[in-house]
């Protein structure tokens, strides 16, 4: 029985080999937040002329992580990018699909940009008004309600007197995750965190949940569509990725958070209220049968490419400090898994 068992592995992984082996380009899949750092990276590495260009589609990352847990093998991605970190119940779906062996990669540095046209007047908000415009309910003299406000003045006088319409990120969305996290749970009221854990329920979850009449508009997971739409709609903001911001200073800008703009150095040092890193991550398995994972890998993250010199800053990566680069440089170099248990 046991001789049986191992026939039987073998001949999956002469398979898996043989099956791999007919593809002869790089699949990524993941983050529409990575993806303009991931096409810049395959195109370049591309033209290098040992391998094809990697072939990208942007997902979003929880539609990326799907697809590449859901198994080893030609019909799945080899890397998907991510804008947050993969999260647990995604470890434990790699795990159920054997992909067991995961290469985590930081990327650099982003921030999200609140942003809306240049034509209109420049904006400050602090973390709690953006969390009452777009929360599902909020606290009004004690007591939680469905989100009353309309315009932005109902949320404090100081503000304009505009009906408030934000394009927001699917709930696939890493950049929705990271919105969820650094803004609707640190912006969420003492008040509304009080009354929600006296109901017994998980104040962090409810504080993430987005109204749904109307003034917050899924936008989808295209940037480019959400930074159209704000360029022709002075009134309507949005939230993406700094390099959407960087590459599109002609349509849009962005507005500042507790009074403080985004910036290449206040993301980097997370003095800018919205910073956060981003991620690839890569099927170890698929390395040595699918062509160049590991030569792109090393492309990746070169000093040429994200270095804080290299040409991935100049459309709107923050790269990472000098000791965090080592460590991640040494992870790529050294193909070094992470503990997905």
């Amino acid at each position: 029985m046991k001789k049986l068992n191992i026939i039987l592995s073998v001949l999956v992984l002469l398979v898996f080999a043989s099956s791999v082996q007919a593809r002869d380009q790089i699949k990524i899949v993941g983050s529409s937040t990575v993806y303009p750092y991931a096409t810049v990276v395959a195109e370049t590495f591309g033209k290098g002329g040992k391998f094809k260009t990697p072939v990208i589609e942007s997902t979003g990352t929880g539609g990326g992580m799907k697809l590449f847990c859901a198994g080893v093998g030609t019909q799945h991605p080899d890397i998907t990018n991510a804008s947050r970190a993969i999260k647990s119940k995604e470890k434990a779906l790699c795990e159920k699909n054997g992909v067991t062996e995961i290469i985590e990669i930081v990327v650099g540095n982003d921030g999200i940009a609140f942003a809306h046209s240049v034509n209109a007047p420049d904006a400050d908000f602090t973390k709690e008004q953006l969390w009452r415009a777009l929360a599902h309910e909020v606290d009004v003299d004690g007591k939680l309600v469905a989100n009353p406000y309309k315009k932005w003045s109902d949320i404090d006088s100081s503000l304009p007197s505009k009906k408030i319409e934000i394009l927001v990120a699917p709930p696939t969305s890493g950049t929705r995750d990271a919105w969820n996290s650094l803004v609707m749970g640190k912006g969420c009221s003492k008040a509304a965190k009080s009354l929600y854990e006296a109901d017994g329920k998980k104040a962090k979850k409810e504080c993430a949940k987005m109204r749904e009449d109307g003034y917050a508009v899924e936008a989808g997971e295209n940037d480019t569509l959400i930074v159209q739409k704000l360029a022709s709609n002075p009134d309507a903001f949005g939230f993406f990725g700094y390099s959407y911001l960087v590459a599109n200073k002609d349509k849009i800008k962005a507005s500042a958070i507790n009074g403080v703009e985004p910036s290449l150095e206040g993301i980097q040092d997370y003095s800018y209220p919205i910073a956060r890193p981003l991620f690839f991550y890569v099927k170890k398995a698929h390395i040595g049968v699918v062509p160049g994972i590991k030569e792109f890998i090393k492309a990746f993250t070169s000093k040429k490419a994200m270095g804080s010199n290299g040409y991935l800053t100049d459309i709107g990566l923050v790269p990472l400090a000098k000791d965090k680069y080592k460590i991640v440089r040494t992870a790529a170099t050294e193909l070094q898994v992470i503990n997905i248990k």
